[in-house]
């Protein structure tokens, strides 16, 4: 189940290399001026205005565990999040990174190509990390990937591949006790992990 369950994160990790997404719109440059004392700031009319970068700071209300468990619950929610986060942040980087390229490929035939050649080279380089990688953490993942991209894991791959292997997929993923379709709520069931998320984003845990 453990090689079952390599393959299907080799396959999140696989569609963020296929470019299914949309690039941001960027916002117009500003026009940036440097005068003397001050690092970076811009003109807004006749006057130089400087910019000053403050740290973002997260404060929360103290956790008041009932008991131990509820204790190390936490803790092991903090150490599956420092694992999966970086794995969700490089597919939506990917997909970002990659979009214009993707674009470049004159037909299906030399996406297929461009998709092979990546399962190849993902798989060699991501399964020694996968296969430390846990059930739960894998569950994580999939809802931090729906984090990171604003869709989820399912969504990207019946954009790529289809709904009728997506939906095989997500079938293959229930038998392992997962879904492709989970989706991140922030404000409600999944409230602890964006607090922790949120931490382990700014250096804080």
């Amino acid at each position: 189940m453990k090689r079952y369950w390599i393959i299907l994160c080799s396959l999140i990790l696989l569609i963020s290399n296929t470019g299914i997404s949309q690039v941001p719109q960027k916002k117009p440059p500003i026009k940036m001026v440097v005068p003397d004392g001050h690092q970076r700031a811009y003109l807004e009319g006749n006057d130089t205005v400087p910019i000053v970068h403050l740290p973002v700071v997260y404060v929360f209300p103290d956790i008041k565990f009932k008991n131990k468990k509820e204790q190390q619950k936490y803790n092991k929610l903090v150490r599956d999040v420092k694992r999966t986060l970086p794995y969700a942040k490089l597919i939506y980087n990917t997909l970002i990174e990659t979009y214009e390229y993707i674009e470049t490929l004159p037909d299906d035939k030399s996406r297929e190509a461009h998709l092979k050649r990546m399962e190849k080279e993902l798989f060699q380089q991501y399964k020694p990390e996968l296969k430390k990688m846990s059930l739960s953490q894998g569950k994580l993942l999939i809802k931090l990937v729906d984090r990171e991209c604003n869709q989820s894991s399912y969504n990207l791959v019946s954009a790529f591949l289809g709904r009728f292997r997506a939906g095989f997929w997500n079938l293959f993923a229930g038998i392992l006790g997962a879904s492709l379709k989970s989706e991140y709520d922030p404000k409600g069931k999944d409230a602890m992990t964006e607090r922790v998320v949120l931490l382990v984003e700014n250096g804080q845990i």
